[in-house]
């Protein structure tokens, strides 16, 4: 079994070092990181990749297995995946269209989203990035919007150096706390990509 320390490491760090891993085809890895937004990262990825897992939390690590025991722990094995390959991903960069002329930016956005949620078949996936990652935030106007999207089944990515950035990580209302390698993956290998903002 490999061994993979990524306590102390920057997002993506985490995700990327054990893709790197998965690449080279390593089967059994152990992956210790030190919070649990890294910790979901790599689930995440993990799932993505049809690779079976278990995670236990002690001393302020988190260590998940892609083999060996599963005592205490819990375990993750990836169900069959629906077909994406014609659904629509939108990143957004901002919470605002355009330079805002007083407030017509955010007016635009909230028009946009509300818009998504109306739509027959909404988008798979909304990723948030920069200035947008404050659209989760309660005090946000296009809050309301991101939600009913969510409830619609779109998955909301949100940037975790972004949250991290404006120092709003545990303010997040709304969507996943995510990394630049899943939002990348996510919406450019989308039949549909737009970006916004």
């Amino acid at each position: 079994m490999i061994t993979i320390d990524a306590r102390g490491l920057a997002c993506p760090q985490p995700v990327m070092i054990t893709k790197e891993a998965v690449d080279r085809g390593e089967k059994e890895l152990s992956i210790l990181v030190d919070n649990k937004v890294a910790a979901s990262n790599i689930a995440r990825f993990l799932k993505a990749q049809s690779i079976s897992f278990s995670s236990k939390e002690e001393s302020g690590t988190i260590q998940i297995d892609t083999k060996g025991s599963t005592d205490g722990v819990t375990l993750y094995k990836q169900p069959v995946k629906k077909d994406d390959s014609k659904q629509l991903s939108i990143l957004i960069t901002s919470d605002k269209i355009g330079a805002d002329s007083d407030g017509l930016g955010e007016v635009l956005m909230k028009s946009y989203l509300g818009t998504l949620v109306k739509a027959d078949n909404p988008p798979a996936t909304v990723a948030l990035m920069n200035e947008a990652v404050k659209m989760t935030l309660t005090e946000s106007s296009a809050l309301d919007y991101l939600r009913e999207l969510a409830d619609r089944g779109t998955n909301i990515l949100v940037c975790g150096a972004c949250t991290k950035h404006f120092d709003i990580t545990e303010q997040v209302c709304i969507g996943i706390i995510s990394n630049m390698f899943e939002i990348t993956e996510t919406v450019f290998n989308a039949s549909n990509p737009i970006t916004i903002g």
